[in-house]
C-alpha cells in the first residue's frame, strides 16, 4: 500500500513546538506560584472544562473563528493541566498522553498504517469500532457509551455505534416510517382513557430516539440543529419583547394574536 508522506517546513513546525513548550512552561509555573493553581485537582477542574467545551461548541455554531481559536487555546491549558496533575501522582505525563493518542490512531487506521483496506467513510467506522471494541475487552458494542453524555447525544453515540457493526436500516425511508409508526404509539397513549404517565413518557421517548436516528440518515446532527433553532427562537423572542415595550406594551396584558404580529415581524427582519 502507497502512504503518503507529509513533510512539513521546518519553520512551521518548529514554531509549534515551541508554543506546546512555552504552554507546559507557563503551567508548570503556575502550578508551584499561584495560590489558585495550586489548589486545583481533576475533580474541581471538571466542571469548568464542560463548561469551556460548550463554549466552544458555541463559537463554532456561530462560525466565530476567532472566538473558537480562543476556546481552543482554553482547552489546551486544561488538558495540559490534567496532564501536569498526573505526572505529580506519577500516574502518567503529557508526553505518554500524546504517545497513547498516537499509538490509538496507528491502531485505529490499519487502512492507513497497515493493510485492511477501507475506500469508504461507512468501512472507515465500521472498522474503527470493531477496533475499538477489541482494544477495550468490552462485552457490549454500547460498553464505551459514557453514562454521563446527554440523553441526545447518547442517543447519537449509540446509534452510531450499533450501525458500526451492521445493526442499522438499510434506507431513510424505512426509518422516517418507524417515526411515524411511533408518533401514532404516543398519539394513541395520549389520548387512551387512562393515560398512564410511566408510558406517555416512554413513548415520547421512541419518537425522539426514532427522529433521532432519521437525522443520522440526512447527514444532519439534531443537537446542532436543535441548538440553531433554540437560538433563533430566543431571537425572535426579544425581538417581540423590545418591539412592543417599544410601542408601549405589556406582555402580560397582550393576546397570543397580538404576539404572533411581533413574532412574524422578527421573522421577517430576519430575511431582510
Amino acid at each position: 500500500m502507497t502512504k503518503k508522506i507529509i513533510k512539513y517546513p521546518d519553520l512551521e513546525r518548529s514554531s509549534k513546538l515551541a508554543a506546546f513548550d512555552r504552554l507546559l512552561t507557563i503551567m508548570d509555573e503556575l502550578r508551584e506560584n499561584c495560590p489558585w493553581d495550586k489548589k486545583q485537582t481533576m475533580e474541581s477542574l471538571r466542571h469548568l472544562t464542560i463548561e469551556e467545551t460548550y463554549e466552544l461548541s458555541d463559537a463554532i455554531l456561530e462560525g466565530d473563528l476567532e472566538e473558537v481559536k480562543e476556546e481552543l487555546g482554553d482547552l489546551m491549558l486544561h488538558l495540559t493541566f490534567y496532564a501536569r496533575l498526573a505526572a505529580e501522582k506519577k500516574v502518567f505525563d503529557m508526553a505518554s498522553v500524546l504517545n497513547g493518542i498516537c499509538e490509538k490512531l496507528i491502531r485505529r487506521h490499519p487502512h492507513i498504517y497497515g493493510d485492511t483496506l477501507a475506500e469508504d467513510e461507512a468501512t472507515v467506522k465500521a472498522n474503527w469500532e470493531q477496533i475499538k471494541l477489541k482494544e477495550k475487552g468490552n462485552t457490549s458494542v454500547l460498553g464505551g457509551v459514557p453514562r454521563s453524555l446527554p440523553a441526545l447525544v447518547k442517543a447519537m453515540r449509540i446509534q452510531e455505534k450499533v450501525s458500526g457493526v451492521g445493526f442499522d436500516w438499510e434506507n431513510g425511508d424505512q426509518v422516517w416510517n418507524k417515526v411515524e409508526e411511533e408518533i401514532k404509539e404516543f398519539k394513541a397513549e395520549n389520548q387512551a382513557e387512562t393515560v398512564n404517565s410511566k408510558r406517555k413518557n416512554e413513548e415520547f421517548g421512541d419518537v425522539l430516539f426514532s427522529l433521532i436516528n432519521y437525522a443520522r440518515f440526512q447527514d444532519i446532527n439534531p443537537e446542532e440543529a436543535l441548538d440553531r433553532t433554540n437560538k433563533k427562537f430566543i431571537k425572535r423572542f426579544q425581538y417581540l419583547e423590545i418591539a412592543s415595550k417599544r410601542e408601549g406594551k405589556s406582555l402580560a396584558e397582550m393576546t397570543l394574536s397580538e404576539m404572533d404580529i411581533y413574532w412574524e415581524a422578527a421573522k421577517k427582519n430576519e430575511k431582510n
